[in-house]
């Protein structure tokens, strides 16, 4: 069976166990499932503008937000690097924002569908990349990474999960480092992002609110009566939570659930504007919805793991449909996610094999 090298584009790809439209509860969506079409720009509110691209993986498409600045645009996210992306902005920027320069670069997180297009925007405006400063360097880093092979430390990653022989066989045969082949250049300096920071474009004020999780330092931005999200929440599908052989023993879920709470500080009554699906309002509806998915996932797992269980053996727990070769490498990473969070809290225990394997059990 051939899979995908385990080292899969990060984006804003769902969760493998994402839910369907009709299964969210508790959201209202001001524009109904109305989206803009290519080289539309819709106004949500005075001065923010919704724009949408599409995306060439299983998630086709990505919300973007053009903000007027005053004397120019501010762009908030930008799309993958690819030349519809490229011929899309220019479509843009010659009809509904002609006229004007961009005159900001703001970049949720290293995603390719979030900064895919940010070097080429950069370049063409003379403007700085701003984003924080965990993403710029994992962006950086990613891009350098490339090999005619995946790097020992990966394999093993792929080994430990459960991951058959075929299936490792198949990995090494692949080159590695894909991340770089969907962005434009990246600028060789940024202009950082901090958490508490306070934006003024135009006639708004956006504080910075980091998330973590999804993405390692992931930018929120808050203004009164609107909240552009990224991924960090979603109305229709939850944000893929990973463990990723870059950094093999991380708790990423702990993240995610502790930025639940920390968002709930956001008023509620916010119009949020994600990344994906279509702008709502009910953010603490959501989040409630978001944490209790989880719980809901880590209780299964530790009944599963009665008996000892491999991460591949896992999936059987976590998700409701049959993971194909597509779909491998991110349901990987999700359900060692959950594992450590679980083994980090004292739920389960580790027991590696003499072939590298490990398998978790309820303690």
């Amino acid at each position: 069976m051939e899979t995908p090298p385990l080292n899969p584009i990060p984006t804003g790809a769902p969760s493998t166990e994402a839910r369907a439209p009709d299964e969210i509860k508790g959201l209202t969506y001001p524009c109904g499932r109305w989206v803009p079409g290519p080289g539309e720009a819709h106004e949500v509110a005075p001065g923010v503008h919704w724009v949408r691209m599409g995306l060439p993986f299983g998630l086709d498409h990505i919300n973007l937000w053009v903000l007027d600045a005053g004397e120019g645009w501010a762009i908030v996210d930008t799309g993958v690097g690819l030349p519809a992306s490229k011929a899309n902005w220019e479509a843009l920027l010659a009809g509904p924002f002609a006229g004007k320069p961009v005159t900001r670069v703001i970049v949720t997180h290293y995603h390719p569908d979030h900064l895919g297009m940010a070097g080429w925007l950069c370049r063409k405006y003379d403007v700085p990349l701003e984003i924080t400063r965990t993403e710029y360097l994992l962006a950086r880093t990613l891009t350098l990474d490339v090999r005619d092979a995946p790097p020992d430390e990966a394999v093993a990653f792929s080994v430990r999960a459960g991951w058959s022989e075929e299936q490792v066989a198949a990995m090494k045969a692949k080159a590695w480092g894909n991340f770089g082949k969907i962005i434009s250049k990246m600028p060789a300096g940024f202009k950082r992002l901090r958490d508490g920071d306070i934006l003024t474009i135009g006639a708004r004020q956006w504080q910075v609110v980091v998330g973590r999780g999804h993405a390692p330092e992931h930018a929120c931005l808050v203004t009164e009566g609107l909240m552009i999200s990224g991924d960090q929440v979603l109305p229709r599908i939850t944000s893929n939570v990973s463990v990723y052989p870059t950094e093999p023993y991380a708790d990423p879920l702990g993240d995610w659930l502790e930025s639940i709470d920390r968002l709930r500080a956001i008023p509620a009554d916010v119009l949020v504007l994600p990344a994906h699906n279509e702008p709502f309002y009910g953010l603490h509806t959501r989040l409630d919805q978001l944490a209790a998915d989880h719980a809901g996932k880590l209780e299964k797992l530790t009944a599963f793991c009665e008996v000892p269980r491999t991460a591949v053996d896992c999936f059987a727990a976590l998700f409701r449909r049959p993971i194909g070769e597509a779909d491998y490498g991110l349901a990987t990473g999700e359900t060692v996610a959950h594992l450590h969070w679980l083994e980090e809290r004292g739920r389960v225990r580790r027991v590696s094999d003499a072939s590298g394997v490990d398998r978790f059990v309820a303690n």
